[in-house]
């Protein structure tokens, strides 16, 4: 999904226009986990990027996406920029801690 949000509408207010956004992303995240694995995939990850338009978008974490978007509202803006594209993903073990012997 690459898609530039419009935070303004004659007849919609700006905090139901932000709930429908919120529940877009959601739902558009929700759609693409439930897609088929590839063969050794573990899971589906996603990259992300935020801003005011495309050029300037930065690279933000998936769970900060609700939070971005709230503090677009806060600043007022007009519309912001949100890239969310997926991908696979492998998990990795973590590194086991040694125990010393006594």
């Amino acid at each position: 999904m690459k898609k530039t949000f419009k935070m303004t509408h004659p007849k919609i207010k700006v905090p139901r226009l932000v709930e429908a956004i919120k529940y877009e992303v959601k739902k558009y995240i929700k759609r693409e986990r439930r897609k088929t694995l590839p063969l050794n995939v573990d899971f589906w990850d996603f990259d992300c990027r935020f801003g005011e338009d495309e050029g300037s978008s930065a690279v933000i974490h998936l769970s900060e996406i609700n939070k971005y978007i709230s503090q677009a509202e806060e600043k007022q803006l007009e519309s912001f920029y949100l890239e969310i594209l997926v991908k696979p993903g492998h998990r990795t073990k973590k590194p086991r801690e040694v125990q010393p012997e006594e």
